[in-house]
């Protein structure tokens, strides 16, 4: 029986350990974003992360908030598997959390990856880009 508890003992290590190995072997990515241009230090920058799921749905797969100091923000998302993905930042005047709007125009400064339609919603295909085999930077302007 003793015999038994150790074998099921290492058995059980060494899954772990293996599991580990695996998770670890998957390779992960940062994308850093800097915004320069917002007009004020007032409320904060939200920004998320999206896939083709969650893009103008909700929240992202990643989702960062943070104070402006003179105008101008960085942020860094982090263990950011390969993908496509797209990211949305807004400056958040009132910290209230969401996209303030009036007769459907959105009434805080906001931008995104790529190149943005002018008129209408932002959709993925023109703010989406490919995380490869290296970490990213964007530069992102309201």
């Amino acid at each position: 029986m003793r015999n038994l508890v150790i074998l099921f003992s290492m058995s059980f290590i060494g899954f772990f350990t293996n599991a580990q190995t695996v998770t670890d072997s998957i390779p992960s990515y940062t994308i850093t974003i800097t915004i320069p241009n917002v007009v004020n230090d007032e409320g904060s920058i939200l920004a998320g992360l999206h896939n083709t799921e969650t893009f103008m749905k909700g929240p992202g797969v990643q989702n960062l908030q943070s104070e402006i100091r003179d105008g101008k923000v960085t942020l860094i998302f982090k263990n950011v598997p390969a993908g496509e993905y797209a990211i949305l930042a807004m400056h958040d005047k009132n910290d209230n959390k969401q996209m303030d709007m009036e007769n459907g125009m959105p009434q805080e400064d906001y931008g995104m990856t790529g190149t943005p339609n002018a008129f209408g919603p932002p959709v993925f295909s023109d703010a989406k880009f490919t995380l490869k085999d290296k970490n990213l930077e964007f530069l992102i302007r309201f």
